[in-house]
């Protein structure tokens, strides 16, 4: 799984998630904003770094992500901190360290060189397997740990959180949320198609990539939804697919007649289909469609 952009993702959509983490987080912790920097000679790339404001003169945050073992992971972590502290030291008054493992496991096995640092203060290590269960997580934290769950339980847990994103979080902020989680499942689920993961979680078109790049590029050229043909057939693929998982080849007469379909009704047979039980309520709500 490609976690590094996942996590890149996640501190980008919310900044606060690293904060959540840790057990004194900084009073100004909404104000602070999520950067990805390298440092040159040697050069540096660094998983992620927590600026405060550039108003003031506060704590840098250094957050690494581990899912794979790394014998020097503390050497280097602590060397490009510590260098890119150096060279901004005007900028900052101290700085901490943040280090995310799935599990203790991964955790790098020398680590008596660094006793002073991990003992202390300034670095905090988190093992997302011991935050306790997923659905008593904050949400965004949540979504972290889904990375870690095996595929038997991914699917449920998956569902849950999404069923929790559209009861807490407000319509117009979901969409990056849903887009997150889809994307940690298809990256879980290689096998699958990105529409095959959305039909298995149950995903409606309106809430798909795919509708929303329909409706930015409505707006953006001032026209209705659907009437660019290639986009609105991309539509209606999905909706077919997702049948098709669920119910299994779908009749030639019945692909055209969806196919045939506009934008809007595409919107509500894609919220329909999840209450059908067989191919004959399908049937029943295509002939219920005024003329």
């Amino acid at each position: 799984m490609h976690r590094d952009s996942i996590f890149y993702k996640l501190f980008q959509q919310s900044p606060t998630l690293l904060f959540e983490l840790l057990t004194n987080p900084p009073e100004n912790a909404d104000a602070y904003r999520f950067d990805s920097v390298a440092v040159k000679e040697p050069k540096f790339e660094i998983d992620g770094v927590f600026l405060p404001p550039e108003s003031e003169t506060g704590v840098v945050y250094f957050c690494e992500v581990q899912f794979q073992r790394d014998e020097k992971l503390y050497e280097r972590v602590f060397a490009e901190s510590s260098l890119y502290f150096y060279r901004n030291r005007n900028r900052f008054s101290d700085w901490q360290a943040v280090i995310i493992y799935p599990n203790r496991s991964i955790e790098q096995s020398d680590i008596y060189p660094h006793r002073n640092h991990l003992n202390g203060s300034q670095v905090h290590r988190v093992y997302l397997d011991e935050l306790g269960d997923i659905r008593q997580l904050p949400l965004w934290v949540a979504l972290m740990v889904l990375t870690t769950v095996e595929e038997e339980r991914a699917p449920e847990e998956a569902r849950y959180l999404l069923a929790r994103t559209r009861q807490e979080v407000p319509s117009t902020s979901t969409s990056a949320i849903i887009e997150i989680l889809t994307t940690v499942m298809v990256y879980k689920f290689e096998q699958l198609s990105r529409m095959e993961v959305e039909g298995m979680l149950g995903i409606t078109l309106k809430e798909t990539r795919v509708y929303r790049e329909i409706k930015a590029e409505g707006r953006e050229e001032g026209r209705v939804e659907g009437r660019d043909e290639g986009r609105q057939q991309e539509a209606a693929n999905l909706i077919i697919r997702l049948l098709t998982k669920r119910f299994g080849e779908i009749a030639q007469s019945r692909r055209s007649h969806i196919s045939s379909l506009p934008l809007p009704i595409l919107e509500d047979l894609s919220e329909a289909l999840l209450d059908f039980t067989c191919l004959a309520d399908l049937q029943a709500w295509l002939e219920a469609i005024p003329n």
